[in-house]
């Protein structure tokens, strides 16, 4: 009785959260929300309206246990849903397989743009040791080695977070797409329960997502730090999911529609 009365209150959760993410306003403007949060964010941090709280301090536990390994929470979440939803369209290995290179192609997105950002840190800037007197040592040539002697290093600091954030929920919102089209009632007990609370988790750390996005937006880093790590976060996600994703050698957009409307994949 108590079980069948919790699926009953994960259905109603998961029904409301479908509805939101069908109306079609709500997935087109997702994305740019980001740029615009980006930029007004910025104009208050630089004209200093907004006060500090506990989320202007990098220590908040938001941030340590969450963005800090952010990338660690999307992956874990997403996995399991993203193998879950996609067998219940279709379970031939191959299909399953293919779309698993979603994680694969962007984990390389992440790594690929987060180390180029740590490269451009590095080649711009300098070792400080303190806001005005430039340590003139010659080891001293990237952030690691600067800091690791107890000084400060000044550079390019496009923003990590502000990238890792828009492109894990960008991510997550194309990846949970298959739950508007997925009639879970068809599903056994256990698969049907887990796929709600993924799913419900998934939407939740999106909001964690967002809201941390918004916090760095208005308490850190230089506005055009900001920006290109929004813009980057934009384009690995328009890059794969708006345009190559769209080809037959792909992993493929993830599957949207019934099960038994599905067409085989080959």
């Amino acid at each position: 009785m108590v079980s069948s009365v919790n699926m009953a209150s994960l259905d109603v959760i998961v029904d409301k959260l479908v509805v939101l993410w069908r109306i079609p306003a709500v997935r087109q403007k997702f994305p740019w929300s980001f740029l615009l949060i980006s930029v007004a964010g910025s104009v208050l941090k630089e004209l200093e309206l907004v006060p500090q709280t506990y989320f202007s301090s990098s220590k908040n536990a938001l941030n340590v246990y969450f963005v800090k390994v952010s990338w660690g929470w999307t992956l874990l979440l997403l996995t399991p849903f993203l193998l879950l939803s996609n067998a219940s369209f279709n379970r031939s290995v191959s299909f399953l397989a293919r779309r698993l290179l979603s994680l694969v192609v962007a984990t390389a997105v992440w790594y690929i743009c987060t180390e180029t950002f740590f490269y451009i840190e590095d080649v711009t800037g300098s070792c400080y040791e303190n806001s005005l007197v430039k340590v003139d040592y010659k080891d001293f040539t990237s952030k690691a080695v600067c800091r690791r002697a107890g000084f400060h290093w000044v550079g390019y600091d496009i923003s990590g977070h502000s990238f890792i954030l828009a492109y894990s929920a960008l991510f997550i919102m194309e990846e949970i797409a298959p739950m508007s089209s997925l009639n879970t009632t068809s599903l056994s007990g256990l698969p049907r329960k887990v796929l709600s609370l993924l799913y419900i988790a998934l939407n939740l750390i999106m909001i964690i997502w967002v809201w941390m996005f918004t916090c760095t937006s208005v308490y850190f880093h230089d506005p055009s730090h900001k920006f290109l790590g929004t813009i980057c976060a934009l384009l690995g996600w328009y890059l794969t999911y708006r345009v190559w994703y769209l080809k037959p050698m792909s992993p493929g957009l993830p599957p949207q529609r019934h099960p038994k409307e599905q067409k085989p994949h080959a």
